[in-house]
């Protein structure tokens, strides 16, 4: 049966693309080519399983069968003569065709293209595997010829912007949207504002070698404790994975500029690394991965679990109330300070607080009460750290999302939780900060931890429970989610990214403050509620009779007072609480050190095909990124056209 030639075109978001032009008899592909910007292989489209397509089709995928084929589609799009061989004449008319006139001209006289055609007088024709080593050196001559176009002054120098033109133009389809909008950020790197010859080459090489800069970044990062890797750990890594040696020291400033761009501290995880290997080159086809054995656990391994949990708070607790708890006793007197009293003013305000008790009783007065403080706070940090880990764990989903109501019910259960232990430590730690003021202003002997917990009595050490839970219920409720969003969104904590000692510290500090602040009220009232009144001050009966006469007495200011001692107080010791904690929990996690899962790239081993004809395009783009595009209303003489 005999068929006339026949030229499949595609459209593509507005564009037309060659697709597959075949000889007569359907013998042999002439050009063949497929869609840009898709990698669907051409045989997978329904329209054009017809006749005669259908079989050029099958010719198409036979072709891409062979071990060469990315190379072989490139050679038959310029060998339109189908003689075998081409030569200068042919390669500059198809080159010239593709890349249209607004294109900057490449110099068919070059040096360089001399060497394979031979001179102006030579008739030296290129066999198929001449041509193949002529595509591979074609993109870095254009680039040389580019960068003369720009440097008309003959400087060295281009600039940024011109810079960037060259880039796109040569190898935009290589690199990704972030890695193009930054290209003029090259000329940051060294003094002069402006990029040399010397930078345009040595990103090049970068390009080239992207897939070895991958592998040493991997490579790196395994030997890494903290899943980040330093310029000098890349170029280590290079030496050691490479026979000689591989990247220049100005290839390695190219490589953690570009990957770096987000974060500028010169230690780079997989996931900044990506924001310079990901390219548009994505995988078409979806790859499934085999899921993860699940391992279901007994009742004592949550056991287990909760009781580490609860260890590690309590040193965290205790490592976060020492810290501060000079600034909880200046608070505590602030805020039982009443300035309705006639001679009850003592304290201007925190700083004046904090010389007076330096000054009347010595420097340890700043610690009185730490005893009983560290033996509650250990039991009550840990229950309330243990509550937000597990009322959070069981409120994610399968997918580790957990909505926001979530994460306010489980800071607010945390924070409720607490108030057990809370209570009555805070009521024997706040009658011990202010025994010493007493002591002073009335020469009356200062009572001890015992002694109060024996005028208490069981009863007595919950007053102000109901307080004490509007205070922390709201404090954690608002502290956990503000730390847990901090991290992820601020500090983009991820698989791949580790916090800092530093990072930790300020999520930390940076939740206390808001959550500090705003419980301030209720903490006020607690400590009124708790504290033993003297002669002359008022006393409550509740939290509603304490707000009231609060308000009545001393205005609505009253309520905030020692906000700002109360927050420098929170603030570093949750940061301080929270920072040791996580990193305990890292230095000796529960389950053991578990494996660094490695992203995995997906491949299509088993479809060679889809492989060679993404490869094709992409030496095809290398030739020139317009290449193989048909202009709109473009007719090609002597072909018949048929459209899917």
């Amino acid at each position: 049966m005999q068929y006339r030639d026949c030229n499949i075109k595609w459209r593509w978001n507005n564009r037309t693309f060659l697709l597959v032009t075949l000889g007569h008899n359907g013998c042999r592909t002439k050009k063949p080519y497929f869609p840009l910007g898709t990698f669907s292989h051409p045989v997978y489209s329904p329209q054009l399983f017809t006749s005669p397509t259908y079989l050029y089709s099958i010719i198409f995928e036979n072709l891409l069968s062979l071990p060469d084929a990315e190379y072989e589609i490139a050679f038959r799009l310029f060998d339109t003569d189908g003689t075998g061989k081409i030569t200068k004449d042919q390669f500059k008319q198809i080159l010239s065709a593709n890349i249209g006139k607004d294109a900057i001209p490449f110099d068919f006289e070059c040096e360089w293209l001399k060497l394979y055609t031979g001179g102006n007088d030579a008739t030296h024709e290129m066999a198929y595997k001449e041509f193949t080593q002529l595509l591979k050196g074609l993109q870095s001559e254009r680039l040389r010829q580019e960068f003369r176009y720009y440097d008309k002054e003959a400087t060295g120098y281009i600039a940024p912007d011109a810079f960037q033109k060259v880039i796109t133009d040569i190898a935009g389809h290589k690199l990704s949207e972030q890695v193009i909008d930054n290209l003029p950020t090259l000329c940051n790197l060294y003094p002069g504002n402006k990029i040399s010859f010397a930078n345009v080459m040595a990103f090049y090489n970068v390009i080239r070698e992207m897939d070895m800069v991958e592998r040493v970044v991997r490579k790196a990062l395994e030997s890494s404790k903290d899943g980040a890797i330093t310029k000098g750990d890349f170029l280590n890594t290079a030496s050691k994975e490479t026979r000689f040696s591989l990247f220049t020291p100005m290839e390695a400033d190219i490589i953690f500029h570009f990957a770096g761009l987000d974060n500028p501290s010169g230690k780079l995880t997989l996931k900044d690394f990506f924001r310079l290997l990901e390219s548009k080159w994505e995988h078409a086809l979806p790859v499934t991965h085999p899921e993860a054995p699940v391992i279901k656990q007994g009742a004592l391994h949550d056991i287990l679990k909760g009781s580490y949990a609860f260890v590690l708070g309590s040193i965290s607790g205790a490592v976060g109330a020492t810290v501060v708890y000079p600034i909880d006793l200046v608070k505590t007197r602030m805020q039982n300070q009443r300035s309705k009293v006639v001679g009850e003013l003592l304290y201007k305000n925190s700083i004046d607080c904090f010389k007076k008790v330096v000054k009347n009783e010595g420097v340890l007065g700043l610690y009185r009460g730490l005893g009983p403080q560290l033996v509650g706070v250990a039991p009550e940090k840990a229950i309330k750290l243990t509550m937000n880990d597990l009322v959070r764990r069981h409120l994610t989903d399968k997918d580790g999302n957990i909505t926001f109501t979530g994460e306010l019910i489980a800071g607010g259960v945390a924070g409720g939780s607490q108030v057990i232990f809370t209570n009555p430590l805070e009521i024997v730690k706040i009658r011990l900060q202010v025994a010493g003021e007493a002591a002073k202003t009335l020469d009356a002997p200062r009572p001890g931890a015992v002694t109060i917990v024996r005028t208490l009595g069981i009863l007595g050490l919950y007053k102000g429970a109901g307080a004490c839970l509007l205070r922390d219920i709201p404090f954690s409720a608002i502290y956990f989610p503000v730390y847990a969003h901090l991290k992820k969104d601020l500090f983009k904590e991820g698989p791949e990214h580790k916090l800092t000692i530093g990072e930790l510290l300020s999520a930390g500090a940076i939740a206390g403050m808001p959550a500090a602040y705003f419980a301030t009220p209720a903490d006020v009232i607690k400590t009124r509620l708790q504290v033993e009144a003297r002669k002359g001050q008022s006393t409550y009966t509740g939290i509603r009779d304490a707000a009231s006469k609060i308000y009545k007495e001393e205005g609505f200011r009253a309520f905030f007072k020692g906000g700002p001692a109360r927050v420098l107080r929170s603030s570093p010791q949750f940061g301080t609480t929270l920072m040791v904690y996580e990193i305990l929990q890292r230095a000796f996690p529960f389950d053991g050190p578990q494996e660094q899962v490695q992203h995995v790239t997906p491949t299509h081993s088993d479809d060679l095909s889809y492989l060679q004809s993404k490869n094709a395009l992409k030496i095809l783009l290398d030739v020139h990124y317009k290449f193989g595009i048909v202009p709109p209303n473009a007719k090609i003489p002597g072909l018949a056209t048929a459209s899917p």
